[in-house]
């Protein structure tokens, strides 16, 4: 039966040219002429016609996992980063050239209509952007899966830099429609949260494999109230109550990560964790009984992965739900929920290891909180049978943190209601293991792993890189794309002439491309023959975003007083949470630097500083291709993995980094000769700390940093303000809780071996080529293979042949 509807839509849609299902949605889908459609309609048009070949893929892959009752992976995350859609899946589909004829033949570009896409700010940084990768990649591997997150409305602010620096303002991503995604009303599920309920809606976006049939699922929920409207309060003549209910309940949607420094922000935050987290549970629980599968198969019908402590309330939420919903026994919901989850550990600060007020808990969540202190009870048991007489083990171990103001420790629930924990990068699960969950990984040193994380090369090459693409296509084949290891084949090219010329044009080409972007975006002009020195990422202390701020002074200095330095161009990107003051004044400073720096008719364009502004995965296509070095600076110990780390890298950047996170691994893999090298290790990093550590005897032996210091500190970047920027410089001197000024001087070393190593052309570009070559780890493809087998016990289950549509 369900193959006559798919036979009908082949024949009336998938066969006819390109350019007449762009047409045909222009008409009837758009409801435009073509005298009166714009732009964008030709976009939506295109993205509609798009979308026909995916559906068939997606009606098909859900029906093979339904009949078969498939194991599937269930990934929980309160961020996704997508970015744009169409271009992606003209890729994955195999459509883009004929995408790209078919516009020609309509008098249009494709490259400009792919431009129209909004991108959807369902993320802020890497944690986002590594779930969307992670998405890709299961789809690709054909492996069963779905992804639940929250349909923010507006998602991320929007960015804008200002003489004052950072300014945010509302991304309305939503504004114009969103042609991917089907809204799924039938599943809408209840959620109590305090003394409210709220119905969360589901969306689905198809997330598409490349070049296989198998296209899963992305479902986020959208908040609305199970009254939308009061009429009794309407025809009294109150209409601000008619409509309160609704507000109340969609502002659960409203927004990504509201500030929390308030305590609605607190209330906010904690009511969208468990919004997603319990419509997701419910909603596995729904297709596990479509499929007639019994409540006691949950843990064998689904892995599912807390992404970060956001989700980790789903450990008594799915105890809630198994007792008090399925009417199993205890020890039956907890042996069916430790067997169902997993959780992967994405910091090891301290301070984002979340905790919530048990006040804010009991108000909102009073049922789930009797089963976190039942959870936390048996727990504290158990350790006591193992220690005995240990009180201070008992205290650092339980859920809830005694003192002043009592909490509950997220990660601590989600450790103890899991069969896995995972770091993100070999030093971050080591030092997960020795120190922030070491009494965890003693009790159960069976479920700590590590996974190291990855980026999917097909977003993060063949779509932001194309002119690369071609070049490794002629040279090693296009099975790159599926098997990022045969990159390695570069190796019998590396020494070739004829190939280093065309690496060489192939990276010129991408950096002139984002200097006639800067240009257009920002009115500065940028050398694109000089170095592109590229630090962009979320903007955060222990990323030091300020010790490059610094180190840029220096070389300012430098150069007015007459010193042979190589032109560069430092381009930096990010965003800095609206209430996180210190990252803010960061921002400030480095506008201030670019703004100085770029006028002085001393540096005659021998140095060039580009802030730019709303960092996004749009931009970062333009960016990645472009980097010349890679700056991954962050204090040693404190970065979990980084994945902008391995995209540069990928795109044939070298790297200057310290030994955290995922640098290490890429160090390892691309050779210390490709890689510059500084700063202290994790282990001296806590050595010095521990010795009591002061940055003013090391500012005392840099008189450079020193000098830097004082010009920051004499208003020069700052209009003559010499106080805006003195809490950044005391924070420096007095305190310097991120190792800045104690690294400062081997950082300087570190970029005087950068500028030598960039005086040989040839030699950067054969380390370029190594740098691409030995990179064929750090695909989400090999991440994802490794939850697979290690973590979910998950196999691939292709979508047949007789599936598959023209």
């Amino acid at each position: 039966m369900t193959s006559e509807p798919g036979r009908a839509l082949d024949r009336t849609v998938l066969q006819v040219p390109l350019a007449e299902q762009i047409q045909r949605h222009l008409y009837f889908s758009q409801a435009k002429s073509t005298s009166l459609a714009t732009r964008h309609d030709y976009y939506m048009a295109l993205a509609l016609a798009v979308r026909d070949h995916l559906l068939h893929n997606w009606v098909e892959t859900a029906e093979a996992y339904t009949q078969q009752g498939v194991r599937t992976a269930a990934y929980l995350s309160a961020e996704y980063l997508l970015g744009p859609h169409l271009d992606n899946n003209l890729v994955n589909l195999g459509l883009r050239t004929e995408a790209k004829a078919a516009c020609q033949e309509l008098g249009l570009d494709l490259d400009t209509l792919i431009a129209c896409e909004p991108e959807p700010g369902l993320g802020n940084g890497g944690l986002g952007r590594l779930a969307a990768c992670f998405q890709e990649s299961l789809a690709s591997l054909e492996m069963p899966a779905i992804g639940y997150g929250i349909r923010y409305e507006f998602g991320i602010f929007r960015q804008s830099i200002t003489p004052r620096g950072q300014e945010e303002s509302t991304d309305a991503w939503l504004s114009r429609g969103n042609p991917w995604e089907v809204v799924r009303p039938e599943w809408t599920y209840p959620v109590r949260i305090g003394d409210q309920t709220v119905l969360g809606v589901a969306h689905d976006t198809p997330i598409l494999g490349f070049q296989v049939r198998t296209a899963n699922t992305l479902r986020l929920w959208s908040a609305m109230a199970p009254e939308a409207f009061d009429f009794a309060s309407f025809n009294a003549g109150d209409y601000t109550r008619a409509v309160l209910a609704k507000v109340q309940s969609e502002t659960l949607s409203k927004v990504l990560y509201p500030n929390d420094e308030l305590d609605q922000g607190k209330r906010l935050r904690l009511s969208q964790q468990i919004f997603f987290v319990s419509c997701s549970l419910q909603d596995m629980l729904r297709i596990l009984k479509n499929q007639g599968l019994p409540v006691s198969a949950f843990h064998r019908k689904f892995a599912v992965q807390l992404n970060d402590t956001h989700p980790a309330i789903a450990v008594a939420e799915l105890m809630r739900l198994l007792i008090d919903q399925e009417g199993l026994s205890w020890d039956q919901a907890w042996s069916i929920t430790t067997a169902s989850l997993s959780y992967t550990n994405h910091t090891l600060l301290p301070e984002a290891l979340e905790t919530w007020g048990i006040d804010l808990f009991e108000q909102l969540l009073p049922r789930q909180l009797e089963i976190i202190y039942d959870i936390n009870a048996r727990f504290l048991r158990m350790v006591r049978l193992r220690h005995p007489g240990q009180p201070e083990l008992l205290q650092r171990v339980s859920l809830i943190e005694e003192g002043t103001q009592r909490k509950v420790r997220m990660a601590h629930l989600a450790v103890v209601g899991s069969h896995h924990t995972n770091g993100v990068a070999e030093l971050h699960s080591s030092l997960l293991q020795q120190h922030v969950l070491a009494d965890f990984a003693r009790l159960w040193p069976e479920r700590f792993t590590n996974v190291t994380n990855g980026v999917t090369p097909r977003r993060w090459l063949a779509v932001a890189n194309p002119d690369l693409a071609t070049l490794l296509d002629d040279v090693i084949s296009d099975g790159w794309r599926r098997n990022l290891d045969t990159l390695q084949q570069l190796e019998q090219h590396k020494d070739d002439p004829a190939f280093q010329e065309r690496w060489y044009q192939v990276k010129s080409t991408a950096k002139q491309r984002l200097a006639r972007q800067i240009q257009h975006q920002l009115g500065v002009l940028v050398d694109p023959t000089s170095l592109f020195d590229v630090q962009v990422k979320r903007i955060h202390e222990y990323k030091r975003q300020h010790l490059a701020a610094l180190e840029l002074v220096q070389r300012y200095l430098r150069l007015r007083d007459g010193e042979d330095l190589p032109p560069r161009t430092v381009i930096f990107g990010g965003k800095a949470a609206p209430g996180y003051g210190m990252a803010k004044l960061i921002i400030r400073l480095i506008v201030g630097i670019a703004e100085m720096v770029n006028i002085d008719p001393a540096i005659r364009g021998r140095l060039r500083v580009i802030f730019l502004p709303n960092f996004n995965v749009s931009l970062g296509q333009q960016v990645y291709p472009a980097v010349d070095l890679s700056e991954q600076i962050s204090t040693a110990g404190k970065e979990a993995s980084g994945t902008g780390n391995m995209k540069m890298a990928l795109n044939g950047a070298l790297t200057i980094g310290t030994l955290d996170g995922a640098n290490i691994e890429i160090r390892e893999r691309v050779g210390t000769e490709h890689f510059f090298l500084f700063g202290r290790d994790s282990a001296e990093v806590q050595q010095l700390i521990g010795e009591g550590y002061h940055p003013l005897p090391f500012l005392d032996q840099n008189p450079s940093l020193k000098a830097a210091m004082e010009l920051i500190g004499s208003g020069h970047f700052s209009e003559g303000d010499r106080e805006l920027f003195r809490p950044l410089l005391e924070n420096l001197s007095q305190s310097d809780p991120f190792l800045v000024v104690a690294d400062a001087a081997d950082y300087s070393r570190a970029q005087n071996a950068v500028d030598e190593a960039w005086r040989n052309p040839a030699g950067w570009s054969h380390s370029s080529i190594i740098n691409t070559m030995n990179c064929g780890f750090f695909s989400s493809d090999r991440s994802i293979s490794e939850y697979a087998e290690r973590i979910w016990s998950l196999k691939p289950h292709p979508i047949g042949a007789s599936n598959k549509a023209p």
